[in-house]
């Protein structure tokens, strides 16, 4: 997101020459100037958060390049991410703010993780929470991903709090065109197929082929807390509910990502060996490009039951929103605001056999077509960054009487 945002507002300055245009397709139409200090620490998730001693050089690094942005580029305002609730992470912040904040003017926090304010509360000695209420209250300006996260904004009080929804470039923009027959006509045979209904030959008609077997599609990192064992025990019982009604469609289970943890892919080797996943799971590995747009193309249902504790938007679920796919995920933080209100699709976490209900529930009445709207509607690139940018130009706008301000993000 970041990447995307850097591009959208222009690109990195300090590599423009003066007099010269953008080569981004946005590029200087919001007036806003850029310096980017690209503060990458982890190759890895499960490196995020951890302590290396590399790591700190490097950090070291950063925040003096930051500092030189300051004084030669005159760069005003200092935009940073805080970290998830963990300690190493927590550490890393008081660092580069305590270097970095004294030399600007202004400080914007972009919240793209959840859950710091009451890990703040609840699981670190009171030391720990005064440092971090010195080093980064009263930022001039703090940007939310939803209303859920605004409870960790508020914890240090800015000045200010907007929510801007993050959103992506359409992976998708010939979807009514090439998806959406597709996207129809195997909703059109499995409806058939739920009624116990014969498919004729002109049922499977752009199709792609085998309608009784609907693709399942998980698309994340591989991982317990990711939800990616509860979705195997939903396919599993959602397939023993559909053979005791004697139904001839099957599910099957598309797995998409990289494993993180070597015993969680031990597990789930053990898993799919079992006799009722032997045959209803596909694991293809870390998708990208091409392969991975062709997961979601082929895909009927998305499931994604996650109960990550720095989760925070879901961007995975704004993805298969573009490519109109019919989504089952939890009720885990701000996923909720996604959706419109009562939407079946939402489980709680941890509940595969209602995982189960809600994917046989949605299968018969749910084309996707909604949410290729509702993408285009709220999480396309464009609106994000034209929000994003409004919110950043405000800050150098005379402070809110109130504070923290109501809610709606640097040269």
């Amino acid at each position: 997101m970041v990447q995307l945002m850097l591009n959208g507002l222009g690109g990195d300055h300090r590599h423009r020459r003066p007099g010269v245009p953008s080569p981004y397709a946005s590029g200087d139409q919001h007036g806003i100037q850029c310096y980017h200090v690209n503060t990458r620490l982890s190759k890895r998730l499960e490196d995020i958060g951890e302590f290396h001693g590399a790591k700190l050089l490097r950090l070291l690094v950063f925040c003096f390049e930051a500092i030189w942005c300051r004084f030669r580029y005159g760069v005003e305002n200092f935009y940073y991410i805080p970290a998830p609730g963990k300690k190493s992470a927590l550490y890393r912040d008081w660092m580069v703010l305590c270097l970095c904040r004294p030399f600007f003017k202004r400080l914007i926090l972009h919240w793209h993780a959840a859950g710091l304010g009451k890990w703040l509360e609840t699981s670190v000695q009171i030391r720990s929470r005064s440092l971090t209420y010195y080093f980064a209250k009263r930022a001039d300006l703090s940007i939310v991903l939803s209303r859920y996260n605004i409870a960790d904004a508020e914890k240090l009080l800015p000045e200010r709090i907007r929510v801007v929804s993050n959103g992506i470039p359409d992976p998708c923009p010939d979807f009514r065109q090439k998806l959406l027959p597709r996207r129809l006509a195997r909703f059109a045979a499995r409806e058939k197929l739920f009624n116990r209904r014969q498919l004729e030959a002109a049922d499977l008609h752009d199709t792609g082929g085998a309608p009784q077997v609907v693709k399942i599609l998980f698309l994340a990192h591989c991982m317990e807390d990711k939800g990616l064992f509860d979705a195997l025990r939903a396919v599993a019982l959602a397939n023993r509910t559909l053979d005791e009604q004697q139904s001839p469609i099957r599910l099957k289970l598309i797995v998409a990502g990289m494993f993180v943890r070597t015993e969680e892919r031990e597990q789930f080797d053990r898993m799919v060996s079992e006799p009722e996943l032997r045959h209803a799971v596909e694991y293809l590995g870390f998708v990208f490009g091409e392969s991975k747009r062709r997961a979601f193309v082929e895909a009927d249902c998305f499931c994604f039951p996650t109960y990550y504790y720095a989760e925070s938007f879901g961007l995975v679920l704004v993805e298969a929103m573009a490519f109109g796919l019919p989504i089952v995920t939890t009720r885990w933080r701000s996923l909720p605001e996604l959706f419109p209100a009562d939407y079946p699709g939402l489980v709680t976490i941890r509940s595969p056999a209602k995982i189960a209900a809600a994917i046989l529930n949605l299968l018969p009445q749910e084309t996707g077509e909604g949410f290729r709207q509702m993408f285009l509607a709220r999480f396309t690139l464009d609106a994000h960054l034209a929000k994003l940018a409004e919110a950043v130009v405000a800050v150098e706008q005379p402070t809110p009487g109130l504070s923290p301000a109501s809610t709606t993000t640097s040269r």
